[in-house]
């Protein structure tokens, strides 16, 4: 069963499975490049983050991913590492800057993750958007409007019976598969007639992960 997870996570980071609203976002992680960064990569994130975003902004401009329509006063919050707007009474539009990421393949993986594991709040990716020199990617995600504050052990509870367990704060690690789900607090989960929603989440990939 692990091993057969593992393998579905695979095909979908690599573009041979399906995910819900994953064609665009798989495309962009096939024209980056899929797999682990060199040594050399590593050693050098920033000058390797630059150059790759110098590379998005090719595809951005040669598949006309620009976006231009951004309703900027239907402001609502954000935090480090995005811009939250409203959309209409059922979506939300999320810019994100990749901050979290060493790279922006990973922050990609991380939006094919988010929508495998959680179908019900999963990210469309619009296109993009740069102001001041920081591109942002541009995401639309169903709206969730809490009717009760988030319980974090139940929260604690759920990810535990789905093979995650909590290593520090609200941050869990699935050892087995090498996922990493981070940043879990009441804000990033949300409560809606008794279920809990995932709207925030930062996955990150282990060299577990990458091991036939």
């Amino acid at each position: 069963m692990l091993n057969d997870l593992k393998n579905e996570l695979h095909n979908i980071l690599s573009g041979k499975s399906e995910v819900r609203f994953g064609t665009a976002i798989q495309a962009i992680t096939h024209y980056l490049g899929n797999g682990k960064k060199t040594g050399e990569d590593l050693e050098n994130e920033k000058h390797f983050k630059r150059k790759e975003a110098e590379r998005l902004e090719k595809y951005i401009m040669e598949n006309n991913l620009w976006v231009k329509n951004i309703d900027f006063s239907q402001y609502v919050s954000e935090g480090a590492e995005q811009k939250v707007y409203l959309n209409n009474s059922d979506s939300v539009i999320k810019l994100n800057d990749s901050i979290y990421y060493s790279c922006w393949k990973d922050y990609f993986y991380n939006l094919l993750l988010h929508n495998f594991f959680f179908t019900d709040t999963a990210y469309e990716l619009l296109g993009f958007y740069k102001e001041e020199e920081v591109l942002f990617a541009v995401v639309r995600q169903n709206y969730v409007k809490s009717d009760t504050p988030t319980d974090l052990l139940t929260v604690k509870s759920f990810l535990e019976a789905n093979g995650f367990q909590n290593n520090r704060n609200n941050d869990y690690i699935n050892k087995s598969l090498g996922v990493i789900l981070e940043d879990l607090h009441d804000e990033n989960v949300l409560t809606q007639n008794n279920l809990l929603y995932f709207i925030d989440t930062v996955f990150y990939l282990t060299d577990v992960f990458w091991d036939s």
